[in-house]
């Protein structure tokens, strides 16, 4: 592995953070280091949040602006894909019309309800982490954990469009994804029996969109895999806080 190539890539792809530097190519190379750009992403949204809170935010107000960073580092990247998903399998009646609205720019009904639960989910989980004293483990593992399901949904099913994101990125190598699958078991393991209920969600996530998605679009995009990284990072966040 080209270690600075592949970080440079995966940082590309994943952020809107600024990186110097050749990226790898074709970006699924990089595939590996996706849970390393949720390390990055976590950590600079949980110095922010904890910040405010030893500032004398309260635990809303700094759960809020740990959101607006995770959002703001990834230009809404994986919100945008959860909103078009949401648009698309449900506002269309066959694949094709379900495809053309998911590249749609306009956000409609189902979009929006998708958008209002994540976001106020998220928001709710990650201010119960923070009352808990355990916000830095979680906000980190959670967007650890929710980008490695990516690459494995790459190569579970089949690019459902002949271009898009997804489909420039190509396919992970089976190595890779499970590397990156690899360090999402190890930022689980501290957390004992939560991260293992967490694992176990995180699967759930993945097979259950996956299937959906097979099913209503013949396979894979980018939108449904910032879909899954959502809601993945919901189920980690809800094993992790539930006490």
């Amino acid at each position: 592995m080209r270690l600075k190539s592949d970080l440079v890539s995966a940082m590309m792809l994943l952020t809107r953070l600024p990186v110097r530097g050749a990226p790898t190519d074709p970006a699924a190379r990089a595939a590996w280091a996706w849970p390393l750009v949720g390390l990055a992403v976590g950590l600079l949204a949980a110095a922010a949040g904890g910040a405010a809170h030893a500032l004398g935010a309260t635990p809303a107000v700094a759960s809020a602006l740990t959101l607006v960073v995770l959002i703001a580092a990834t230009g809404a990247l994986h919100e945008d894909g959860l909103a078009d998903v949401a648009d698309g399998i449900w506002g269309g009646f066959a694949p094709t019309r379900r495809l053309e609205i998911m590249r749609d720019s306009r956000i409609g009904t189902y979009g929006v309800v998708a958008l209002v639960l994540s976001l106020t989910l998220r928001w709710s989980l990650i201010a119960t982490a923070l009352i808990q004293g355990q916000f830095l483990a979680v906000v980190i593992t959670a967007a650890i954990v929710s980008r490695a399901p990516m690459a494995i949904a790459m190569r579970w099913l089949p690019a459902a469009r002949t271009d898009g994101l997804s489909r420039r990125v190509g396919m992970p190598a089976a190595g890779r994804a499970q590397a990156g699958l690899a360090l999402a078991v190890l930022a689980l393991l501290p957390h004992g029996v939560h991260g293992v209920a967490a694992g176990v969600l995180a699967t759930g996530v993945l097979l259950v969109v996956g299937r959906l998605a097979r099913a209503k679009i013949g396979g894979q995009t980018g939108d449904v895999l910032g879909a899954i990284q959502q809601l993945t990072e919901i189920a980690v966040l809800v094993a992790l806080t539930s006490r």
